[in-house]
């Protein structure tokens, strides 16, 4: 049965077609035990972005509603991230409502972006970015999120200068001696408890076990879904029991406003602190100047994302452009209600996953425990301890270090390990945007490279009647411009050092699928080169599209060409017996007609 029109509108609506209450139970529980992780994550990813805790809820609920009704994949999660978070706190700091502010213009104009994108079908710009850059990315931004996050685990006093590593590590070694225990205790603890909890899941249960034993299976893994919840929850109970005590052993996260954020268009200008308790006005040029790169960086990286979460979960049956369409409009609708920018969370999406989630109608339920907490739960927030809060950023990001790849690349791709070393050095000693891009420049200049210098081998060969050449074999599927003169090079160097000069050479050309107009020239010139030294040059193998450029290249069809060692030998034997002539009658030139075969069978005749 095709889709529907609806359907083709709204991709989401062929998931009600035969919705079932199996469905629905298996969504809900899905929804509700993602809302256990997504809420103390949102709560901590608003700190670390450096706003006030509510706007990371806020930030929680209108993807998981756009993407069920326009994504592709069920398991896909959308909300805030621990990524783009960092991303978004570059641009916080300036004082007043301006940090808010900035985070939902922010939010808006990458889902701009990324709708552009969308309907140019620009998704395949993030294949730029190699896997070795995205790893180098990655590292580098736990990193930098887990050194954040030390000021609150260890309940240290005062603010780092800058935001970057190296400056936040000069903080935390300078202030270590002012830690407050209780705090670090904590905080440290809560990490310990947050990894044994992660391991529960990995109890698996036979799949002969007792009833009893599965429930317990059960419980276990539960256990291990919600343990940032479960932490959360018991860290504030114990903080609220203190503070009634008259104790306040841990610095709390402070009071959030309650209730649901308005519908409103995102801020197109705010006010900034500016010196000597004076206040700056920003029109929305100040603003988009201020977000300045990010906002082109922030959607790539959401994409980057995205995507490769989507195709993890969803396979090779996702429409990147679908996805992309989803993932902007949940930027676009989510900055209307105070959403930093979002997209598709791969933790939480593993544990959608592993819900058993049936259709993406999950995020609606998740989104629905969001918006009940926000007007139900607000006061009790504040009694969050932020040591557990960092516990909880750290515990999550830990795991996007990816140090088990450097053995392999190692011992199998140097180059590649390099890309990651210079992504992760630069991305922590100036940027994660530097390094970013740092990772891919050096990957086009390699493709560049590989381009302009293909891998060539020369062997000294024998025809099947002992006849001696010169054989240059490209490694490579393209030849263009940028090589012509390399290769010409590297022929005579090859030439200039044997015992004495060969009467033929042929460039194996079956690996040779396309040739541009440039090094079609390259190739007559080479040949006309190597007839002054009375060096016959041969193509073996040449596919009808280099045919074709080289008849377009040459005004006269004077480039030999065989087909196969066989042709190869006929022609070395008649070409060796007759030096003199031009031979055009012993084989077809490279730029002939299409009556090829015809010629061949000529070429036969001749020779017996």
């Amino acid at each position: 049965m095709g889709l529907s029109s609806v359907e083709r509108i709204i991709p989401g609506a062929r998931w009600l077609r035969g919705y079932s209450t199996e469905f629905f139970a298996a969504d809900f529980i899905a929804g509700i035990t993602v809302g256990l992780t997504v809420l103390p994550q949102s709560l901590a990813y608003a700190t670390l972005a450096g706003l006030d805790p509510q706007y990371g809820l806020y930030s929680a609920f209108m993807g998981g509603a756009v993407y069920a009704l326009l994504g592709g994949c069920r398991e896909v999660t959308i909300g805030p991230t621990a990524l783009l978070a960092l991303m978004t706190s570059r641009h916080t700091n300036l004082g007043g409502m301006s940090g808010p502010h900035l985070a939902i213009l922010l939010c808006f104009l990458a889902g701009i972006v990324e709708l552009i994108m969308a309907l140019l079908r620009l998704g395949a710009l993030v294949d730029l970015i190699s896997l070795p850059v995205t790893i180098g990315f990655t590292s580098a931004t736990a990193l930098i999120i887990g050194a954040s996050q030390l000021k609150g685990l260890l309940g240290l006093p005062g603010s780092p200068s800058s935001s970057s590593f190296l400056p936040t590590m000069k903080f935390i070694i300078t202030k270590f001696t002012d830690l407050s225990p209780s705090d670090a205790l904590l905080g440290i603890g809560s990490i310990v408890i947050l990894l044994v909890l992660r391991k529960l899941k990995d109890i698996k249960t036979p799949e002969d076990a007792t009833k009893k034993r599965k429930i317990f299976g059960g419980l276990l893994w539960l256990i291990s879904t919600s343990r940032n919840a479960l932490l959360v929850l018991i860290s504030s109970m114990f903080a609220y029991h203190a503070q009634n005590s008259g104790h306040t052993p841990f610095i709390l996260t402070g009071k959030v406003k309650a209730g649901l954020p308005s519908f409103s268009l995102p801020p197109f200008e705010t006010d900034i602190s500016g010196q000597n308790g004076t206040t700056i006005h920003w029109d929305t040029m100040d603003m988009i100047t201020e977000l300045g790169s990010s906002i082109a960086l922030v959607p790539i990286i959401a994409v980057l994302g995205n995507v490769a979460i989507s195709k993890a979960f969803g396979g090779a049956g996702i429409d990147a452009t679908k996805e992309l369409i989803a993932l902007s409009l949940s930027n676009i609708l989510g900055s209307f209600v105070g959403s930093m920018p979002v997209t598709g969370s791969f933790s939480r999406s593993a544990v959608n996953y592993a819900s058993g989630v049936k259709t993406p109608l999950g995020g609606i339920y998740t989104g629905i425990l969001v918006i009940l907490a926000l007007s139900v739960l607000t006061p009790y927030f504040q009694y969050i301890p932020r040591a557990g809060l960092s516990a909880v950023i750290i515990s999550a990001v830990i795991f996007m270090i990816e140090y088990e790849v450097i053995k392999p690349l190692w011992r199998c791709s140097r180059r590649e390990l390099f890309t990651v070393a210079l992504t992760l050095i630069l991305s922590l000693a100036i940027g994660v945007e530097i390094g970013l891009l740092s990772g891919v420049f050096l990957d086009i200049a390699f493709v560049m490279h590989r381009t302009a210098r293909p891998i060539l081998s020369f062997e000294q060969c024998e025809s099947l009647s002992a006849i001696e050449f010169t054989m240059m074999k490209p490694r490579h599927s393209l030849l263009c411009f940028p090589a012509t003169e390399y290769i010409r090079t590297a022929l005579n160097e090859n030439i200039a050092r044997l015992e004495r000069s060969p009467t033929f050479v042929v460039i194996d050309f079956r690996n040779i699928h396309e040739l541009d107009y440039t090094a079609a020239k390259g190739i007559i010139g080479l040949k006309k080169e190597l007839a002054l030294r009375k060096i016959t040059l041969i193509l073996l193998g040449c596919d009808e599209k280099v045919k074709l450029m080289l008849k377009t290249s040459s005004k006269a069809n004077d480039v030999w060409q065989v087909k196969d060692e066989n042709e190869l030998d006929i022609l070395l034997q008649d070409v060796k017996g007759n030096p003199k002539e031009e031979l055009k009658h012993v084989i077809a030139p490279l730029l002939a007609q299409e009556d090829n075969e015809d010629d061949i069978t000529v070429i036969r005749k001749e020779s017996q």
